[in-house]
């Protein structure tokens, strides 16, 4: 819990200030998870706080929730590209996702501070459970791909390329917070993993050695 509410606050996710007549906060709830290893061994124990997007309404706190992912199908015909020019392939998953998206809405959410009941959280980036938090992340990883000079794929919006003067090339597919990232220069993915590791809080996942 501490650990996302440091992620919160690193992320300016949210400011205190007095709740407006026409505005309703929206509740929040802890939800605790188990990760595990294929063994059933515990890996990590995960905590989110996670907002009650069913007390959303569409038109005042959501417009738009519609985010594009990369089908399976294509992270397979990928995967197996790359295989057959035994290229490089690396994972990337970035931390607390949602944190990092901004929200063009106005919302609030309810708090419990002593001696400020009469004050809520204003959100600045998303929470899990909002209605529009996905397509919020979809946005700000797309803007930071594309300042990178990446294009979109005009038929999977979840691929991007980056071609260099050289003849080098970058592929990058998208699927929410994961990160499949291959490419014919090693130095070039280096790079790009820096600049996102800069840019997002990330888990460099390695190598995928297991797919040659």
């Amino acid at each position: 819990m501490i650990e996302e509410l440091n992620a919160i606050n690193r992320n300016n996710t949210w400011e205190l200030t007095k709740l407006p007549a026409s505005k309703k906060a929206i509740d929040v709830k802890w939800i605790f998870k188990l990760k595990l290893k294929p063994n059933d061994e515990v890996t990590k124990h995960k905590a989110r706080l996670v907002a009650w997007g069913f007390m959303q309404k569409a038109g005042m706190d959501y417009f738009e929730v519609y985010a594009p992912i990369e089908r399976l199908e294509t992270v397979r015909l990928i995967v197996a590209i790359t295989c057959g020019r035994n290229g490089p392939m690396y994972h990337l998953d970035v931390k607390s996702t949602f944190l990092n998206g901004p929200l063009d809405e106005v919302v609030y959410v309810t708090q419990k501070i002593k001696g400020k009941e009469d004050m809520m959280y204003r959100l600045h980036k998303s929470l899990y459970g909002l209605k529009h938090a996905p397509r919020s992340w979809n946005k700000r990883i797309d803007s930071f791909l594309v300042q990178q000079y990446f294009l979109k794929c005009k038929s999977e919006y979840g691929v991007f390329v980056k071609k260099g003067i050289e003849g080098s090339q970058l592929l990058i597919c998208l699927y929410v917070d994961d990160l499949i990232v291959t490419g014919s220069v090693v130095n070039k993915i280096e790079a790009f993993k820096c600049q996102m590791m800069n840019e997002f809080e990330m888990t460099d996942l390695g190598y995928l050695t297991y797919f040659k």
